[in-house]
């Protein structure tokens, strides 16, 4: 399983989204490393269809696929609880289901 985690150096989510993330990860009993993506460029953001930080992607899918085809740019992201709240991070139900 290939885990990536994309972020921005500018957004101060992405160490929350990583800890989070890998606590999920052992959780579930995945042994895979998180490869971290720095997005550094706006070429980079386009080069990586990166929709803001931080982007977690497993096997290639955005952990939150409709947030996922946002314009790309070096930005942070705003992701959508299941309980319809703004965070800026996934949350763990949504790391859940994407490890599924």
């Amino acid at each position: 399983m290939k885990v990536e985690l994309l972020y921005w150096d500018g957004c101060p989510s992405h160490p929350e989204a990583r800890a989070l993330l890998a606590d999920v990860l052992r959780e579930a009993g995945v042994t895979s490393l998180i490869e971290d993506v720095e997005v550094a460029t706006d070429a980079d953001a386009e080069r990586l269809a990166f929709p803001g930080s931080p982007t977690i992607r497993i096997d290639g899918r955005d952990v939150d696929p409709a947030g996922a085809d946002a314009r790309p740019a070096l930005t942070c992201r705003i992701y959508r609880t299941p309980e319809g709240k703004v965070s800026p991070i996934p949350s763990r139900a949504q790391l859940q289901e994407a490890l599924r």
